[in-house]
């Protein structure tokens, strides 16, 4: 399957050059995110054990229903808006734990570390974009109010890492599937 082309800036020099995007891999091991699966048929409510946690916020918008469930609560272009978006995640974290239901933390969880993410690349870039179209990264103007935001979110989404609940689940579902 021939893939496409795309610049590469490796992170200890500034050297430019071509390479090759593969297509997706299948999950290499149980731990992996798998895109192989038909997301828009699963109901990961349903059939929980699909599921795979993955790395950082892989899969964050594509396991229903949880995306659907969050996704209207993700907000994080002001501190105000970052502070309320945070605040109602974390309300959807706890009544997933409530319900002992480890995917929608996780899910709950990637969102939060989504707020930060994001967040902090348009308080370091005004477009949201990294690279130039040369490949190179572009320089970091900070923008302060993107800082606030990313800086909410990172406190909410560290708190949730380090949920006790939360870690025991996460351990608990990787020593069973991975």
């Amino acid at each position: 399957m021939e893939g496409e082309t795309f610049a590469v800036v490796t992170k200890n020099t500034s050297k430019y050059f071509e390479q090759t995007r593969r297509p997706k891999p299948k999950a290499k091991s149980s731990r992996d995110f798998n895109y192989s699966l038909d997301y828009k048929k699963i109901d990961f409510r349903k059939t929980p054990d699909s599921y795979r946690v993955g790395k950082g916020e892989q899969g964050v918008l594509m396991v229903e229903p949880y995306k659907s469930e969050i996704l209207p609560h993700w907000r994080f272009k002001i501190p105000k808006e970052a502070r309320e978006s945070s605040k109602e995640i974390l309300a959807l974290f706890r009544e997933y734990k409530r319900e002992n239901d480890f995917v929608g933390m996780d899910m709950a969880r990637k969102f939060l570390q989504m707020g930060y993410t994001r967040a902090r690349r348009y308080a370091n870039h005004r477009s949201g974009k990294k690279y130039g179209s040369d490949g190179k990264i572009l320089p970091i103007v900070i923008d302060e109010t993107k800082a606030k935001s990313a800086d909410i979110f990172y406190k909410v989404w560290r708190s949730v890492e380090n949920d006790k609940t939360y870690s025991r689940l996460k351990s608990e579902w990787r020593e069973r599937l991975g």
